[in-house]
């Protein structure tokens, strides 16, 4: 039996212990960089592989190495593991037992497939040239849990920097199930954040030309933000801008000295991302003056662009038609107006960031990720451990043909 015939029965075969640690990890669901049931999770989950662990200092970040038998370079898999403060509303039977805190976004899935490729690795050491870092991360949800775990070495975790990194998303719509989907180039948007407040002159609702109205000047502020990014910015480099929040006054005729709101802010290249971070504030303040007050803006960089390494990203196609057939990848044809802090691997290190489809139904279209409805089915995590292991394995050994063009072959029995 072939090596690919052998990983993929032992992924398979894995499937029940892998959907009862999905489940395990969906009912306690932690939020943020302190994650203490979840990394005990996997650090159980893990425990007996053979496996060089470390955990983080700062974060509840798990980095684990796996050794191959010779020498090579080093890959880089990564999971997140942190949940969201969403109120679950899926009714599911492991549906979180935390009140105000879910696994909205499929991070369970995530973690649980990671351990699954370190098991699946570990039982087929041999065929490794080189060694696999794996990274169980905290706090991808705004919480820059990657630039965390940079910062503490887990890219040299290995003893060498990693020439490649690979990462996977799972998706409650949009994308078939069982399908993978990338792209070359730009994959998710820039993140950035703003938080606008103008102050005003607060003052009677019977009365308003004795006041100066902020809820009139954010609300200006709030419209102009739209026609900002269709009026002055290339439809085909486009930047997305929402307000989440706004907040003013405390009785509906009760002038308020301050009104507030604060903006998400997308872009796909790094030209419109410092347009924006320009203009936006400017605007705001403009608007602030012709109303004759003031506005005090806070603009926060957040996640950059996450970029393929183009290479990497035809490859990693490559792999999911090698072992699953053709049919199973779908190119992306444009970017995701997501964010994601596996960008600051991918800006270190060359590699790549796939999609996989994980809706429950036929129809692609169903409760986004971040929804309390967001559903996501166990039947891909096989197939989602099975691609983890298959790029490692030939990630090395692609590596170990450019570096070492004299190193023997993966061991076969």
């Amino acid at each position: 039996m072939s090596l690919d015939d052998r990983l993929h029965d032992d992924s398979d075969a894995m499937a029940a212990d892998l959907v009862a640690l999905r489940h395990k990890l969906h009912e306690h669901p932690e939020v943020g960089l302190d994650l203490p049931v979840t990394q005990r999770t996997v650090l159980e989950a893990i425990d007996g592989l053979g496996l060089e662990v470390t955990t983080g200092t700062s974060v509840s970040s798990v980095t684990a190495v796996l050794r191959g038998p010779g020498p090579g370079t080093a890959v880089l898999l990564r999971g997140d593991m942190d949940a969201l403060p969403v109120q679950e509303r899926t009714g599911l039977d492991f549906a979180s037992k935390v009140d105000g805190a879910m696994h909205a976004c499929g991070h369970d899935l995530h973690t649980a497939m990671l351990v699954g490729a370190a098991r699946l690795l570990a039982a087929h050491r041999d065929a490794l040239q080189g060694d696999v870092v794996f990274m169980f991360q905290p706090g991808e949800e705004g919480w820059d849990g990657a630039g965390r775990m940079l910062d503490e070495g887990v890219l040299d975790a290995a003893g060498q920097r990693v020439a490649s990194a690979y990462g996977m998303h799972v998706m409650s719509s949009q994308i078939p199930r069982g399908t993978f989907t990338t792209r070359p180039g730009t994959l998710m948007a820039a993140s950035d954040g703003m938080r606008v407040t103008v102050h005003g002159s607060g003052g009677h609702g019977s009365a308003p030309h004795l006041a100066f109205d902020p809820v009139t000047a954010a609300a200006e502020m709030v419209n102009s933000l739209q026609t900002l990014v269709t009026r002055r910015f290339d439809i085909f480099d486009p930047v997305v801008v929402t307000v989440g929040t706004f907040h003013a006054g405390t009785r509906r005729n009760i002038i308020p000295d301050e009104a507030q709101f604060e903006a998400t802010i997308r872009s796909f290249s790094p030209q419109a991302r410092d347009r924006i971070r320009a203009e936006a504030p400017a605007l705001c303040r403009q608007i602030a003056a012709a109303y004759g007050m003031e506005a005090e803006v806070e603009y926060e960089d957040e996640y950059p662009l996450t970029v393929n390494d183009a290479a990497h990203a035809a490859f990693a196609a490559d792999v999911v038609g090698e072992v699953f057939g053709g049919a199973r990848y779908e190119p992306m044809r444009n970017p995701n107006a997501g964010a994601e802090d596996f960008s600051r691997v991918l800006a270190a290190v060359p590699g790549c960031y796939l999609m996989l489809g994980a809706h429950p139904g036929d129809e692609v279209q169903a409760p986004n990720n971040h929804s309390p409805r967001a559903v996501f089915v166990d039947e891909v995590m096989p197939d989602g451990v099975l691609l983890h292991a298959q790029l490692a394995i030939r990630a090395l050994q692609r590596d170990a043909k450019s570096v070492y063009p004299t190193a023997p072959g993966p061991t076969e029995p």
